[in-house]
């Protein structure tokens, strides 16, 4: 193998799933993650290294850098979802919670979750990404206004911070930018000077190395297997380049960092190629008389599993619907898409819906990380892990969540209201995704903004608003109903409904009109109905469920 063919990129994933869109709390500075890394060392007979236990990450997060507890625990558990976890165990951890009778409880269970520790540091260094600059603000790069509208059609615009978790330029650039300093904040104390700074003589530990594989990946000239850092680094004929001593077992700071920058390179899975290489995927019609043209790009037929993708951008009054192999374990990325109707049925690993309006989205299980950010009127219907919003208007989420739905910043009229739908197989979805139906957190929604914690910026749907959902397409499965069916509430309103047209169609019956009248009252109804179609704009969701034409069938994957 040619040495020289190694390649290195920067992980999507910890990006895109990881770093929550929003700035992060002043305390994650490096200042105070590199007190963070010497104290855990001096802790490790009490649950604080290699592995790092709630119970310790709650003292040094509340007792040492001032976390509201729920905060403290948004971070820890953001992480713990990223770790390979069968959906099994997903499943387990959702029957212990949900039998927990008190906080009490809960704490306990959470007192026996551990996390890696090093791993956990870069993961907090990471939440960077979306600091907001003063630099950067003066000259108007980013500025964190409640509606940063920018025009630019691009999908790797540079507009905002929002945008940063799908831009995989920002990722290389952030780790390119920062690679001392995440190096450094890896080093065990005895390594670093009073300042906390490497010195040329300072040493890498494997473990370190092992910890920079939540983030870099690569692989070896032209093999399609990808490698963890690690295993690229301790690789017999890259020690001279990698700077590996096989007598002390470490790396020198210096030479491993110079060939990690000269081996960076893009991700080949990343969000640019796919919108430069991947296939285009025929899924959306065009509508007449716009001149939008719906793109529709993933990279699933080249990316090993973990790293699949699908972009949609600008789908245009339409129905769009797919239960693929194509969207199943992909990032799902969805961009403009104005006045349609989408149905991605199957499981997905995460969702961002960004800068649509007017569009009803209704999602398979998605296993990470639902985000909505610059949207105007949209209703998402889905079964998550966990739900958070930025900068929306009049938007309602039928959610049903392990977690609490975060409020971001900039968010005005948020509705939340019971997941309220099902399609034949989605109680297999649930099952691969690790996605129970208890607990469900869809009214205890957590707002994290600095700029007001105010809660008038939400509010449940009340009951009598509430009808079900149904999903009118037909698939093999076995669900028949709402998964973990509907809040007592909201069952009561559907049947006081159901009982209202009973004495409806009594009250027509015992009427004993004659045959004309009967023609009469008939035409009067069906009139009045289709002015409420019309008036409610449910007349464009029923005609979009016509299929545009033979040769353009919406099924195929």
């Amino acid at each position: 193998m040619d040495q020289s063919g190694v390649l290195l990129w920067v992980k999507a994933e910890p990006f895109i799933v990881g770093t929550l869109q929003v700035p992060p709390p002043s305390k994650f500075s490096l200042h105070y993650l590199r007190k963070i890394s010497t104290y855990v060392r001096t802790r490790a007979t009490e649950g604080a290294y290699p592995r790092l236990y709630w119970s310790t990450w709650r003292h040094i997060a509340c007792g040492k850098l001032q976390l509201a507890k729920d905060l403290a625990w948004l971070y820890f558990e953001v992480f713990d979802s990223l770790s390979v976890r069968t959906p099994e165990e997903r499943l387990e951890w959702s029957e212990v919670l949900s039998s927990c009778m008190s906080e009490d409880e809960v704490e306990k269970q959470r007192n026996q979750v551990s996390v890696d520790t090093l791993q956990f540091l870069l993961f907090l260094y990471i939440q960077q990404l979306n600091k907001v600059s003063l630099r950067t603000s003066l000259i108007g790069e980013e500025w964190p206004s409640p509606r940063n509208r920018s025009q630019s059609p691009d999908l790797t615009e540079k507009s905002n911070c929002h945008n940063k978790n799908w831009n995989d330029y920002s990722h290389q650039a952030f780790v390119w930018d920062h690679l001392s300093d995440l190096l450094e904040l890896l080093l065990d104390p005895e390594q670093l000077t009073a300042s906390f700074h490497s010195t040329r003589s300072s040493l890498v530990s494997q473990e370190a190395v092992v910890a920079l594989s939540f983030l870099i990946e690569g692989t070896v000239s032209r093999a399609r297997k990808i490698y963890p850092l690690h295993e690229l680094a301790l690789w017999q004929p890259l020690h001279a380049e990698s700077g590996f001593s096989k007598i002390s077992k470490t790396f020198s700071f210096y030479k491993l960092e110079a060939w990690l920058r000269s081996c960076l390179t893009g991700n080949p899975f990343g969000t640019s190629a796919c919108l430069k290489s991947g296939k285009k995927l025929a899924w959306a019609h065009q509508v007449e008389g716009t001149t939008k043209r719906a793109k529709i790009a993933c990279n699933t037929h080249v990316a090993p599993r973990m790293h699949g993708m699908v972009v949609m951008s600008q789908v245009y009054k339409q129905t769009l619907a797919k239960s693929s192999d194509t969207l199943v374990g992909a990032h799902i990325k969805i961009h403009r898409c104005n006045e349609s109707f989408i149905y991605l049925l199957s499981p997905l690993r995460s969702v961002t819906i960004e800068k649509c309006r007017n569009s009803t989205f209704v999602l398979g299980p998605v296993e990470t990380t639902l985000h909505l950010h610059n949207c105007d009127h949209v209703k998402v219907i889905a079964v998550c892990h966990r739900l958070s919003i930025s900068s929306t208007t009049g938007c309602i989420f039928h959610i049903l969540t392990p977690t609490r739905p975060l409020i971001l910043s900039g968010n005005q009229t948020v509705t939340f209201a019971p997941f309220h739908t099902h399609y034949p197989m989605l109680e297999d979805h649930m099952a691969r995704t690790g996605l129970a139906t208890v607990p469900n957190y869809w009214d205890n929604p957590m707002i994290v903004c600095r700029e007001n914690s105010d809660a008038s910026v939400f509010r449940l749907l009340p009951p009598c608003e509430f009808y079900v959902f149904i999903i009118p397409f037909e698939m093999e499965g076995d669900t028949t109903e709402i998964p973990g069916g509907l809040p007592s509430a909201y069952q009561k309103a559907l049947g006081q409904r159901e009982q209202k047209i009973q004495i409806w169609q009594k009250t027509v019956k015992e009427a004993r009109l004659t045959k004309d009248q009967r023609k009469q009252f008939q035409v009067l109804v069906e009139n009045k109905f289709y002015e409420w179609l019309i008036n409610t704009g449910h007349r464009q969701q029923l005609d979009s469920l016509v299929p545009p034409a033979a040769g353009s069938k919406q099924a195929a994957g």
